[in-house]
């Protein structure tokens, strides 16, 4: 779209529906929009409560499906199951939750709020249990499936409030750029300490013991020691889940404490939606459905990487001894990027960062399985992984703000459903992801994959490979083709925030008028 093109067009649409006069005659925003300027502090609270669901998706997403196949012990074939439908159920409560979240009231601590703060305890529970090997075999797969699926949903019902919160907590793009802009830094920030968490209190006791050519006169205290070692390894992974449990709780209490809803004055919501209207409502708008594709592919690269790291690292490059340090080394190089990238998209826009960020890695994922494993080697590729994993994070939860206000001015008597857009956009993110790290699961099995055993055959291996550099690279240049197509840039973006400024200060004077003449009356 050229420069110029775009805000036009809008103008006109909300000219047909609202008489409001865009001439110099409009009323210039008022003094008292300067209280939609949020503190530091209010920043930092807002962004702190991004890091719970960061720290333990990292946790879950880079250590699951290696502790149901070396811990756990389970056939691939149900670990795979178990994550499957373990995503499918978190992606089928989004939108639920997010339907929900729409036709709930205005209590006295928020809209968004009250979902925080009763799902954080149960959340909490579920997730130690995850960690927990059951005494007993027979169920241990239902085990693992139920409290995986009840923690995915008490999570849901913390994330999707939380991230339609950015709708609430000012009216001003900036003030929302620039708190997203702190939320992404925790958030990025947490994933390095769920990393760092799990990765350094279990990578003590990583050290194999079963390794093949063992003589037969030590087999039994190898078999000993063995076992020994699996007990510590499970204990390990409780004390981990019980240090990210607590982190969660304080999280939540400083975001709860810290930041305050505002109600969006002179506006109130329109009538409750049903599930399949509040489906076509969120369908129907363009500039949405286009970014979600684009950003489920490229979002589908980076989890696939993810969750088959791990793997990758222990048994295709054999760095079993440094396979966390690796994952800490990318999360950090995200971490300490992360301002970099607010820089860029606001130096030169958001389309354009995204085209920079996540191609970045392209290079870095052909790299790792071209060349011999070389400890040195895979750790600059890790630093540099980081630098578009920073990207990934932010832009996505940077942009939907963007599409969200551009339906408000296409539909500017429609109100109160910010929750479906984050929800639904969640919703096919963590569905197709769930297929992926099925499938790439399932695929162990296919491949040969024995639990437990310290080596594998070439072919895990070389299955491995594929899915953590072909696989990728082809989804994010799909993602980035659909990308290219999207319409909202920066000068239609600019014009959106003007025209929702004046409709905003357009109904307060209306209000202002209204409750004058009821004085007088």
């Amino acid at each position: 779209m050229a420069r110029g093109e775009g805000a036009e067009p809008y103008a006109a649409t909300l000219l047909s529906v609202k008489p409001i006069t865009l001439n110099k005659d409009i009323k210039r925003p008022k003094p008292n929009v300067r209280r939609n300027r949020l503190s530091v502090c209010s920043k930092i609270c807002y962004a702190i409560g991004g890091a719970p669901y960061q720290i333990t998706g990292s946790a879950l997403g880079f250590f699951l499906q290696i502790y149901l196949l070396d811990v756990a012990q389970l056939d691939p074939f149900y670990a795979s199951v178990i994550l499957f439908v373990g995503r499918a159920w978190d992606a089928i409560t989004d939108p639920t939750v997010g339907f929900l979240v729409s036709r709930s009231r205005w209590t006295r601590v928020g809209h968004m709020m009250p979902w925080i703060l009763f799902s954080t305890p149960f959340a909490v529970l579920t997730y130690f249990l995850i960690w927990y090997v059951p005494p007993f075999e027979q169920g241990k797969v239902m085990w693992y499936l139920i409290f995986y699926c009840l923690f995915q949903s008490m999570q849901t019902c913390f994330h999707v409030p939380y991230s339609a919160l950015t709708m609430f907590i000012s009216n001003d793009q900036k003030e929302r750029d620039s708190a997203t802009a702190y939320r992404m830094m925790v958030e990025v920030l947490g994933t390095v300490l769920g990393t760092a968490i799990q990765g350094q209190i279990v990578g003590g006791t990583s050290d194999c013991l079963n390794e093949p050519g063992v003589s037969d006169s030590r087999n039994i205290s190898t078999i000993n020691a063995s076992s020994v070692a699996l007990e510590d390894t499970k204990h390990a992974y409780l004390i981990a889940s019980g240090v990210i449990s607590i982190i969660y709780i304080l999280c939540a209490t400083v975001l709860f404490l810290g930041v305050k809803e505002q109600k969006e004055s002179g506006r109130k919501n329109s009538d409750p939606l049903t599930f399949l209207q509040g489906l076509w409502l969120v369908m129907s708008h363009g500039p949405y459905i286009k970014l979600v594709i684009g950003f489920l592919f490229t979002s589908l690269a980076f989890m696939l990487l993810e969750g088959n790291f791990a793997l990758f690292i222990t048994y295709s490059l054999g760095h079993r001894k440094h396979f966390q340090n690796i994952l800490l080394v990318i999360m950090l190089s995200g971490t300490l990027t992360t301002p970099f990238w607010q820089w860029f998209l606001s130096r030169f826009g958001k389309k354009t960062a995204v085209y920079f960020g996540i191609t970045w890695a392209v290079p870095f994922m052909i790299l790792i399985v071209c060349i011999e494993s070389n400890l040195i080697i895979s750790y600059l590729v890790a630093v540099a992984a980081g630098v578009s994993v920073a990207a990934a994070f932010l832009l996505p939860w940077s942009m939907l703000p963007d599409a969200v206000d551009d339906f408000k001015v296409k539909n500017p008597d429609i109100h109160g459903h910010e929750a479906l857009f984050y929800s639904f956009y969640v919703f096919f993110i963590k569905f197709a992801s769930g297929i992926s790290l099925g499938i790439s699961t399932l695929s162990m099995k296919f491949a040969g994959y024995v639990t437990g055993n310290c080596t594998q055959p070439k072919t895990v291996s070389f299955t491995l490979n594929v899915l953590v550099s072909p696989v990728p690279v082809c989804l994010i240049a799909v993602g980035l083709l659909i990308l290219k197509t999207y319409p909202i840039d920066e000068e239609r973006r600019q014009g959106n925030q003007k025209l929702l400024q004046q409709i905003l200060d357009s109904e307060t004077d209306s209000d202002s008028e209204t409750s004058a003449l009821g004085s007088s009356v």
